[in-house]
């Protein structure tokens, strides 16, 4: 079987960057690797196994002979150039929200859904929202035993799931603030330094964020659940990198908390971290540049009857995002 050639668009930026890292730590083989950005980023070199590689402008003639383009470069990019890069004969596995909701393009978690990848009418596969990625990967495994029904999900949210800007802005603001200078909010709506914001993403008319109607949504589409019901509330938290989600769900069997914990068993992506009698329990920090997602707090909840509250963490950029991506291209 050939070697695929592969192509990163937005290959300058924090996704990008990691999508060519996991490429390399994974051993991912490929014939050839092409690095497509902007104009303003063309020229650029960038490591590859030991190698430079020149990046180069991303135009509508950039796929003749890429066989998978790992798109990372934003929806309006994904909109204009996927269907150029599939109509060239590339599977596009586009990272952003321009196609999830499309009947013709497959969400895809790997660990969860990988035979979905195989039916892709348009050449494109799309990668779910980091938080919907995260929190799945913790409630797949309890879906699969016990029935999953509802779920009842608050997130905190990290700075990097904003790009640069958000981790160049926290810095500025706690550095400021500790020499008592003003500044201004660029970024967010409101201060982010020593502070939270319940909202990521702008706001639809039923009150919710866009943000918080992804796990909605895509969540019934990743698990073929057309009925399930989700409420979430999506926070902005002054924290470098990694999702934080605490979840409670409710399901159509009685779950216990040892069956839950034996669920995960045997599950790629995911570890149980459950001990808090000992102060273990998954933060952040734990999960930061990790491949999997780590779940604990796994308890009875003492309001809704057959649920559990529990609470999942995982890196949004690897995991949420790149490492996906990469992982699904891996399955073609």
């Amino acid at each position: 079987m050939k070697l695929p050639h592969v192509a990163i668009v937005g290959a300058t930026g924090a996704v990008g960057v990691e999508m060519l890292l996991c490429l390399e730590q994974r051993n991912f083989q490929l014939s050839e690797l092409t690095l497509l950005a902007s104009a303003r980023s063309a020229g650029k070199t960038m490591k590859f196994r030991s190698e430079d590689v020149t990046v180069k402008e991303l135009t509508h003639d950039s796929f003749a002979g890429i066989d998978i383009a790992l798109f990372s470069a934003g929806g309006g990019i994904s909109l204009e150039y996927g269907p150029s890069a599939a109509a060239a004969g590339a599977v596009v596995i586009d990272n952003s929200s321009a196609f999830r909701m499309d009947e013709g393009v497959p969400l895809v978690v790997p660990e969860i859904n990988p035979e979905a990848a195989k039916n892709r009418p348009k050449g494109i596969i799309a990668n779910p929202n980091c938080t919907t990625i995260i929190s799945l990967m913790a409630l797949a495994p309890l879906h699969e035993k016990f029935g999953l029904e509802t779920v009842i999900a608050s997130t905190y949210q990290a700075v990097s799931g904003s790009g640069a800007q958000g981790i160049v802005e926290l810095e500025e603001q706690v550095k400021a603030i500790a020499n008592g200078q003003d500044f201004e909010s660029k970024v967010y709506p409101r201060q982010i330094a020593f502070n939270v914001i319940p909202q990521v993403d702008s706001f639809t008319e039923n009150g919710y964020t866009k943000e918080e109607m992804k796990m909605l949504n895509e969540g019934r589409k990743i698990l073929g659940h057309d009925t399930l019901k989700v409420s979430c509330t999506c926070v902005r938290v002054p924290v470098y990198r990694s999702h934080s989600v605490s979840l409670t769900a409710q399901f159509s069997k009685e779950p216990s908390v040892e069956e839950a914990r034996a669920a995960y068993k045997g599950k790629p992506g995911v570890q149980v971290v459950d001990n808090p009698a000992n102060n273990v329990f998954p933060v952040p920090l734990d999960t930061t540049g990790k491949d999997d997602c780590l779940v604990g707090r796994i308890r009875k909840s003492l309001v809704l009857e057959k649920a559990l509250d529990l609470w999942v963490v995982g890196d949004q950029v690897r995991k949420g995002a790149a490492l996906n991506a990469v992982q699904i291209a891996e399955i073609l």
